[in-house]
């Protein structure tokens, strides 16, 4: 049990303790166990009472991942100061293999970039990936719900692999990548402590010179290295790549505003104005904003760079009236009169070109598009033709007050027509002749 206990202590290996118990025996005038009977024992031990279980892994079947403690750096060629370099490190426990990548974040694009990687670099994808309980991976994690990040989801979705993040506070989910970020930070980070790189790509040139000569390193126990261990017995199950690696994109959550719009890193984009004040979820490309109401896409819009406050608004998205507003343009006018009838069409013409600005001109041309609610094409044709007649100055009041009398003057003729057809309309008259009488 004591030793057992000075085992989990930093540095302490069973060579050590058993010197120490050695020169504790001599001291005490026993007789010490050999090294070889030492060890015998302690496994013995181990066996029965430690909490530690090996497992065969099956070629193929896991990729663990994992950030290693020690940091990186590389040398602004500016300012000559260091700046942190993290460093990604991806394991496959069936052979050791190894990949790692320096990056200058530990954010959710590195995090992503480097699984591509290391996909490619291993030349297909697991049915498993074991990552540690970080941001980027892990939105919760408790022993009766797991929520994965929405990104780091699709991501695997798309390698078709399924995540299983190690438990909280239990690195022996993933001891093989724990190993091997211990004996990278040791071979490579450290190996690379006296090498000065300018740029995140001349530092991960050595990287993988070093990781080269890592896979490349004889077992010690058993013939091969890893990179042969992986070609002859894992390789081969690997499941193969997609013709293009994973594009990143990013989940976000946001509030519909009352102008039926999205805020998405300042840049607004429209959603159908039946949502309003809803919450959706947005999915962001480098070239595409997706938003998705209950897993249903409702909108999609080109992702705006540059100047903040940029609107990208589709036109069905809006509310009847605010369609009608937003079509008030000259062409639209035009395109408007020239279907009602050539008097229209000179009428707008004559408002586009005397009125003191354009917005007025189109208030004054939308106000007569709105007659078409009371009055048929035909009326309002009829009512310009007239107008342009009686003056060289037609305006919309003039036309309405036309429209209004033509209205009255119609109902009166009908009236009348009505009126005469009805007197005029007598039943047949026989006349006195038969009746047996003459015709006065």
């Amino acid at each position: 049990m004591l030793i057992h206990d000075e085992l989990a202590k930093p540095n302490v290996t069973l060579s050590l303790l058993h010197h120490e118990y050695e020169a504790k025996c001599r001291t005490n005038n026993k007789i010490p166990y050999s090294y070889r009977s030492f060890l015998r024992h302690y496994s013995r031990y181990a066996d029965k009472y430690k909490a530690t279980l090996r497992i065969r892994r099956k070629p193929g079947e896991i990729m663990e991942v994992d950030w290693a403690g020690s940091t990186s750096f590389i040398i602004d060629r500016d300012t000559g100061e260091k700046a942190k370099a993290y460093v990604f490190v991806a394991t496959l426990p069936c052979s050791q293999i190894s990949y790692a990548e320096a990056t200058l974040s530990m954010d959710l694009h590195s995090w992503i970039s480097a699984h591509n990687h290391a996909y490619k670099y291993f030349g297909g994808s697991t049915q498993i990936i074991v990552p540690d309980n970080l941001k980027a991976s892990v939105t919760k994690h408790t022993t009766r719900e797991l929520v994965l990040n929405p990104t780091y989801r699709e991501m695997a979705d798309y390698y078709n692999t399924v995540v299983m993040p190690a438990r909280v506070r239990t690195p022996k989910d993933k001891a093989s990548v724990e190993g091997s970020v211990n004996v990278i930070s040791t071979w490579i980070i450290a190996g690379l402590r006296n090498t000065h790189c300018f740029s995140i790509d001349e530092l991960n040139e050595e990287v993988w010179k070093k990781l080269a000569e890592f896979n490349e390193r004889p077992f010690t126990r058993k013939k091969g290295c890893r990179l042969s261990a992986f070609e002859e017995e894992e390789k081969f199950a690997l499941s193969p790549l997609p013709s293009k690696p994973y594009k990143m994109s990013e989940w976000k959550t946001a509030k519909v505003r009352p102008d039926y719009h999205i805020s998405v890193d300042s840049m607004f984009y429209s959603v159908p104005y039946e949502y309003i004040n809803r919450q959706v979820e947005v999915k962001l490309s480098d070239d595409l904003v997706e938003v998705y109401f209950n897993l249903m896409r409702v909108a999609s819009h080109k992702r705006l760079y540059g100047k903040f406050g940029q609107l990208s608004t589709i036109r069905d998205h809006m509310p009847e009236n605010h369609k009608l507003y937003v079509d008030q343009t000259p062409e639209a006018a035009f395109e408007w009169a020239e279907s009602i009838g050539a008097s229209t069409l000179n009428v707008v013409k004559y408002i586009l070109d005397t009125s003191q600005t354009e917005k007025l001109a189109l208030q004054s041309i939308f106000t007569l598009k709105k007659f078409e609610r009371r009055y048929t094409k035909y009326e309002i044709e009829r009512a310009c033709k007239m107008i342009i007649s009686m003056t060289k100055r037609p305006t919309v009041k003039s036309i309405q007050t036309i429209l209004k009398s033509n209205k009255k003057s119609d109902a009166e003729q009908e009236m009348r027509r009505k009126t005469e057809t009805s007197e005029n309309n007598f039943g047949f008259t026989r006349g006195s002749n038969y009746y047996g009488g003459t015709d006065k």
